[in-house]
Parts: structure tokens; C-alpha cells; sequence
């Protein structure tokens, strides 16, 4: 019994003493663990201490450093208004010295002008009597003295401008040539922006406002890009609904007029997109003058044509000459040349072939100085053309002298091409109503009996009445004349005047 006990109180025993021990070592490790603790609470608020008292210090001299440099500025600042109160001083006593002369100068004034005022009088009342004098002495009144001199005066100055267009004239013929081209370029100054605008312009129509924003892109990208691949001027402004295409080159022109408006139809409108229209419009344009080129070679026989020669023909159909297009008047002048010569029995292929070619330097690609007819001569020259034909070429326009009948052949013909009526978009009605007009108001003028407009308008012949009209009179009723058709008519080229004035004695003998 006695052991059984003992079992049994043995294992209590051992637990409770386990469980006391355990509780004296936990007892120890929190009595460890809150002096640590305490440790470092103690060493984090001496830290903190440290850094506070050095935050302070940086705070402190950094108060001290701002301080230091408030009173600079403040001391700069001071010195500055100091200045700017010496200037204002300055300023204000040479505006009293200033104000104090003007003073001055207006009692000045004031004193010369009551002596001028007395001096007009005094000289108004000798004038009175002077004038006075002079009507008793003269017999004549002021007036009649004023219509004396004034007709004294303008006879004086007809005569004095009559020897100065005479000496002007004397002038003249002795510098032909140097006139010549003074009045060449007027007459092109003249006609300039009219043509040009003509020529150089084109117009494409818009469905809407709304597009021209889309044409131009955001920060014009599109616009510009466009611009850079056809080598044109877009012009975008306040027109309704249309945008102008501006460019001297007409092939570029109507490159540019041509892909825009597909791009208005397709809608996609971008970078991209516009470089692939381009591309593929220009290889159309230059397919279409190829093709050009050959149907006028197929159309009047010509054959052996270089392929340079083809395409500077197939350009000429996107040229214009005062609204004419320079290929079907080329064509047009081939087939006159080819008539004229086979009546006058010269060679007529040769004849066809040079007024085919007459106009070929407009279409040529190059940027020389030199005209058309010189750029045309030398193109033939490079593609083997016959001597005749080169010269023919060259002398169209007489820049060089014509060496065969086959060479004047083409002059007359181009003549002819150039002034027929309609040749150059005007139609018969309107072409006979210049002309109607031209003779009108040649035939208004006092002294003008009959005229007459010649070589389709380019030269008028104006009759004058030899019992009204003076031979010095006439000179200046040409001049008037010119003038007025100047200011008053439009007209291709220049016109030339011709005055006549003749005296008719008829008598019988019998």
C-alpha cells in the first residue's frame, strides 16, 4: 500500500518541481529581457537627445546664415532706391531747366509772331497799292494780266516740251535696240500678273471647310509633305471651299492638282498615304507624256524621234502660251508648214518635222538662262536633227538669221498658229468685239477720221484728219491714243500704232 502511494506521489512531485523550475527560468528570462529593454530605451533616448541638439544647431546657423543674407539684399536694395532717387531727382530738375527754356521760347514766339503779323500787314497794304499802280500804268486788270502770262506760260511749255520729244526721239533712234527691250519689258510687266495667274494657277475643289484642316494635318505635317513631294505652293485661305495650287512648272502643277484631289475622294489623308498617291500619279503623268509625245508624232507621220524628243513633245501638252496649249499649237504649226511647203516645193517633211520641234526648249527640263528657241536649237542639235530643222529651230523667233526656205517657212507658220482668231482661247465674238472696241476708240478722238485693226489686233492704223491734225499734233495724238488703249483695253502682247496723215491734191488738166 505504502508503494503504491509512493507511485503515485513521485511523478506529482517530479511535475510540480518541473513546473516550478520552468516558472523561476521564465521569471529569469523577463527579468533579462526588460533590463535590455530598458537598455535601449535608455540609449535611443540618449540618441535622440544628440540629435536634437545638432538639429538645433544646424537650424540655428542656417537662421544666422539667412539673416546674414536678408541684411545683404536689404543693404543691396537700400542702395539701389538711393540711386533711383538721385536719377528721379536729376531727372525732375532738368524737366523744370527743360519746362523753364519752353517757357521761354513761347514768349519768344509770341513776341515775333505779333511781328510778323504787323509786318503781313504793312506788306498787304503796299501790295494794294503796288497792285493798284501797276493796273493804271498797264491798262489791265489782275485777271487779264493772269490770263496773259498763264497763256504766255503754256505757249512757252508746248514749245519747250516739243523740242524735248523731238530730242527724245533723235535719242531714240540712235538706241534702237536699248528702246526695244525698255519697251519689251514694260509691255511684260504689263501683261505679267494676268498671264502668270493664267498659267501658274490652279484651283481644287473641296466638298466642304472642313477639309482644308484635314489637308494640312496636325502642325501641317500633311501640307508640308505634299508640298516637299511635288515641289509646289498650296495655298489655303479664306476662298470657300477650293485651294489653290501655285507653281511655274505645269507638270508638277498637275501632279500635285491631280493626287490632292484623289486624296480629297479617298478620305485617308497622312504622311504615308500621300507619298504612295504621289508616286503613283507621277508615274501616270510621266506615262501620259510619253504618250502624248508619240499620238502627235502617229497624227502627222513623223517618225525616227529620239525618246528625249518624245518626251520634251509630251510636256508641251501641260504648257500654255496666253491660255493656247503649246503642243496643239506646235502641232498646228506642223501642219501649216507641211501645206506651205508643199506649194512652194520645198522639202516638206523637213519643214513638218522643224515646226513640230519650234517650241520643244518649253519643254525642256533644265534651268538654263537661255529662251526657248536657243534651248530648243540645241536639244535638236543633241538628238541628230537635220541642220535645216536645227536652224529652223533656232531662227523662229529670229534670234538667229534663217539659212533655208524651210527656216522661214516656220516663221510664217508660227505666225499665222499665234494670230489666227480663237488661236488663244478667245472666241470669234469676242475676238471681233476687241477689235470693234480697238477702232473706237482710236476713232473718238478729235481729228481721227478712219482706223483700222490689222494683224488680228496687234497693229492699229489710225487716219488723221491733215486740215485738224498738224504733223507735230500728230505725235502727240499717237501718244494719247496708246494711253488710253493702255488704260482702257486688254489685250495679248502690245499693239502696234501707226499714224497717217496726208494731203490729197487732185486737179485736171484740160
Amino acid at each position: 500500500m505504502d508503494n503504491i502511494l509512493l507511485i503515485i506521489l513521485l511523478p506529482v512531485f517530479g511535475i510540480v518541481l518541473g513546473w516550478t523550475i520552468r516558472w523561476l527560468y521564465a521569471r529569469f528570462q523577463l527579468s533579462a529581457s526588460e533590463q535590455r529593454a530598458e537598455r535601449i530605451k535608455q540609449d535611443a533616448i540618449k540618441e535622440a537627445e544628440a540629435q536634437k541638439k545638432e538639429i538645433l544647431l544646424e537650424a540655428k546657423e542656417q537662421l544666422i546664415r539667412e539673416q546674414k543674407q536678408q541684411e545683404r539684399e536689404n543693404r543691396e536694395r537700400r542702395s539701389d532706391l538711393q540711386k533711383m532717387e538721385r536719377r528721379l531727382i536729376q531727372k525732375e530738375e532738368a524737366l523744370d531747366k527743360r519746362d523753364s527754356d519752353l517757357n521761354k521760347q513761347e514768349q519768344s514766339f509770341v513776341s515775333r509772331e505779333q511781328e510778323i503779323s504787323k509786318r503781313e500787314i504793312s506788306l498787304s497794304e503796299k501790295e494794294e497799292h503796288c497792285r493798284q499802280e501797276l493796273e493804271r500804268i498797264s491798262g489791265l486788270t489782275a485777271q487779264e494780266a493772269k490770263n496773259l502770262i498763264i497763256q504766255d506760260l503754256e505757249n512757252e511749255a508746248r514749245h519747250d516740251a516739243q523740242a524735248l520729244i523731238n530730242k527724245i526721239e533723235q535719242e531714240a533712234h540712235l538706241t534702237s535696240e536699248k528702246k526695244a527691250q525698255e519697251i519689251l519689258i514694260s509691255t511684260i510687266q504689263r501683261i505679267a500678273a494676268e498671264t502668270t495667274s493664267e498659267v501658274t494657277v490652279a484651283a481644287v475643289s473641296l466638298p466642304s471647310d472642313e477639309m482644308k484642316g484635314r489637308i494640312i494635318g496636325r502642325e501641317g505635317r500633311n501640307i508640308r509633305t505634299l508640298e516637299t513631294l511635288t515641289g509646289v505652293d498650296i495655298i489655303i485661305d479664306d476662298t470657300p471651299e477650293a485651294v489653290v495650287i501655285s507653281c511655274f512648272d505645269p507638270v508638277r502643277k498637275e501632279i500635285a492638282k491631280i493626287s490632292l484631289e484623289r486624296l480629297i475622294t479617298d478620305g485617308r489623308i497622312h504622311p504615308a498615304r500621300i507619298e504612295e498617291i504621289v508616286q503613283k500619279v507621277t508615274r501616270e503623268i510621266q506615262q501620259k507624256i510619253y504618250e502624248e509625245g508619240e499620238k502627235v508624232l502617229f497624227d502627222l507621220g513623223i517618225h525616227n524621234m529620239s525618246q528625249d524628243g518624245i518626251r520634251a513633245l509630251g510636256r508641251l501638252y501641260f504648257r500654255t502660251s496666253y491660255g493656247q496649249n503649246v503642243l496643239y499649237h506646235s502641232k498646228e504649226v506642223a501642219l501649216i508648214a507641211g501645206m506651205l511647203a508643199g506649194e512652194l516645193g520645198a522639202n516638206r517633211e523637213l519643214a513638218k518635222r522643224a515646226a513640230l520641234l519650234h517650241d520643244i526648249g518649253k519643254g525642256a527640263e533644265s534651268d538654263s538662262d537661255q529662251n526657248h528657241a536657243e534651248i530648243g536649237m540645241d536639244m535638236a542639235r543633241k538628238m541628230g536633227e537635220h541642220p535645216i530643222v536645227v536652224n529652223a529651230v533656232g531662227s523662229h523667233h529670229y534670234d538667229i538669221e534663217p539659212n533655208s526656205i524651210e527656216s522661214i517657212i516656220v516663221q510664217i507658220a508660227d505666225a499665222i498658229s499665234a494670230a489666227r482668231p480663237g488661236a488663244r482661247r478667245e472666241t470669234v465674238d469676242n475676238y471681233i468685239k476687241r477689235l470693234e472696241n480697238l477702232e473706237g476708240l482710236a476713232e473718238s478722238f478729235n481729228g481721227v477720221e478712219k482706223a483700222y485693226a490689222i494683224q488680228a489686233g496687234r497693229e492699229l492704223r489710225v487716219l488723221v484728219n491733215n486740215e485738224k491734225i498738224s504733223d507735230q499734233e500728230v505725235k502727240d495724238l499717237a501718244r494719247k491714243i496708246a494711253k488710253q488703249i493702255e488704260t482702257d483695253l486688254q489685250y495679248p502682247g502690245r499693239i502696234k500704232l501707226t499714224m497717217i496723215r496726208e494731203t490729197r491734191i487732185v486737179d485736171y488738166a484740160r
